[in-house]
């Protein structure tokens, strides 16, 4: 198949509940991230970035934000045909939203028949990594398969937290079995000690996806799910292949952030990806010019630093500071700061991530905790430094003790 026509279907309708309360009023995929970030970003840019630029975001559960976030920043020439367009859930084949992935594409396959694909990419919205698409759909086109979903090599420790993937040994490019969070799984050839976890992301010849998904949906004892039904289709059938992610090759990659990748479904895991960001050579790299993260910008000032005299000194270190931010005469370490935010003298900001419009008062310490756009932290206020007195507040602490503070909270000493 010389130059197969390719279209690219983001999953964005999840709810993310164990995202809560970050998720209490947006779809997670619209969840911030990296500063000037949301999470559908890194979707969006891996694609473009491919040149695949017909593209559907389809969107269910508290969109607006999302849907706003896509229409102000993912515009493409109308004229080449290149589009990137949200799709709410419309009910389509009856009086019932998605039942799961693999239902949300057959309610939606209306968008298939009308661009008329050879090739459909199918990937989430809601991972932060970089990939180059395109090496995957020709390995894909090259072997035949029906279906080729990525794969990323995990320690076999933590085999029963993923989708596990088992390959034929002699053609470790064919899928024998899928195998949902396995207790003992068998390791790989040449790594015993790694296994490989679904990444959520697909490639399908057209006509096969739509069949699959099509039968799927006859199916009453389906979960409707593409990773737990559709794929295991197309390995009974012995259609499906598998991509290794260690083979992707992005331009600008280095050996530090080469495979990096992170499924951010917890507040732990979401934390832990934000502070990827900040070391002085971090594990993610935002500096890659060569694969760039492209996002909507709002009309944010530079980040201003100010006063420098008797203590009363801003400064920020091994931070993300982004545009609009005033750090005035305090201080910020290991942490990331969106757009807008003010940190006013004498307070202290530390291992937190700062969203949209937050303002520190005076004198208050802020430690290890996520606060969401629009909250105000009163002056003198403690953040951080006791998750008892935190939860008693009402605060969202988790079990490795960070504090989460939901969006437009009023926080009261």
């Amino acid at each position: 198949m010389a130059n197969p026509k390719v279209m690219a279907i983001v999953l964005a309708g999840g709810e993310g509940k164990r995202l809560m309360p970050l998720t209490a009023d947006r779809a997670k995929p619209a969840v911030p991230f990296g500063g000037i970030y949301r999470l559908v970003d890194f979707a969006l840019s891996n694609l473009v970035n491919a040149r695949f630029l017909k593209i559907v975001v389809l969107t269910q559960y508290k969109s607006h934000s999302l849907d706003r976030h896509i229409a102000q920043g993912w515009r493409m020439s109308n004229i080449l045909g290149n589009y990137v367009a949200p799709v709410p859930a419309q009910q389509r084949v009856g009086k019932r939203w998605y039942l799961g992935s693999a239902d949300a594409i057959f309610q939606s396959l209306n968008l298939v028949g009308d661009e008329k694909p050879d090739i459909v990419v199918v990937v989430g919205a809601d991972h932060v990594y970089r990939m180059d698409f395109q090496q995957m759909v020709d390995q894909h086109v090259a072997s035949g398969a029906a279906c080729t979903v990525a794969a990323i090599r995990q320690p076999i420790a933590e085999a029963d937290q993923f989708g596990v993937i088992k390959t034929y040994d002699d053609e470790p490019q064919r899928i024998q079995a899928f195998l949902e969070k396995p207790k003992n799984p068998k390791g790989l050839p040449d790594a015993p000690d790694q296994v490989l976890a679904s990444m959520g992301n697909y490639v399908f010849d057209a006509k096969a996806l739509v069949d699959a998904v099509t039968q799927d949906a006859d199916n009453d004892d389906s979960k409707h799910d593409m990773g737990g039904d559709i794929v295991p289709y197309f390995v009974e059938r012995g259609e499906a292949g598998v991509y290794d992610f260690k083979d992707n090759d992005v331009p600008g990659s280095d050996e530090r952030d080469r495979g990096y990748w992170r499924d951010v479904g917890t507040i732990d895991a979401y934390y832990e990806a934000q502070m990827d960001l900040v070391s002085v050579h971090p594990v993610f790299n935002l500096y890659n010019y060569d694969w760039p993260l492209y996002t909507h910008l709002g009309p944010y000032p530079p980040a201003k630093f100010v006063h420098g005299w008797h203590g009363r000194i801003g400064h920020a270190v091994n931070s993300i500071v982004s545009g609009g931010t005033v750090v005035s005469g305090a201080f910020v370490e290991g942490s990331v700061l969106s757009p807008n935010v003010m940190v006013r003298s004498w307070s202290t900001v530390s291992d937190s991530v700062l969203m949209d419009n937050v303002d520190v008062g005076r004198h208050a310490v802020i430690r290890r905790a996520i606060i969401d756009k629009n909250v105000k932290v009163p002056e003198g206020a403690r953040i951080g430094l006791d998750p008892e007195e935190d939860r008693a507040r009402g605060f969202m602490v988790t079990e490795s003790g960070i504090t989460v503070i939901g969006k437009d909270a009023v926080i009261t000493l």
